[in-house]
């Protein structure tokens, strides 16, 4: 079982959103605690190791380290907009 890091990123988000939303967004991103890189993720284009898994309509960003086993929970956003990917570019550089 990989640990996960960047809970409080999770949590911060969670905060605003209606409690069944943040209940799906809370149980995919433990998922990922189980299977880091189930059916539906994909590797980000331009990212090494960082992946995306999809909670209704929001967007759940990662980066997997496979030596460590560790999952480190990056960025939480709408999907339906390109802002999660500006947000990683500014976080990223």
């Amino acid at each position: 079982m990989a640990k996960l890091d960047g809970l409080g990123t999770v949590l911060d988000f969670l905060k605003g959103l209606q409690p069944k939303i943040a209940a799906q967004i809370a149980k995919k991103v433990l998922a990922l605690n189980i299977d880091p890189l189930p059916p539906d993720s994909k590797e980000l284009i331009g990212y090494s190791g960082y992946y995306r898994v999809d909670s209704g309509e929001y967007r759940i960003v990662y980066l997997f380290n496979p030596s460590d086993d560790l999952i480190e929970v990056v960025l939480v956003g709408k999907r339906n907009d390109d802002e999660v990917y500006k947000q990683l570019k500014r976080l990223l550089g």
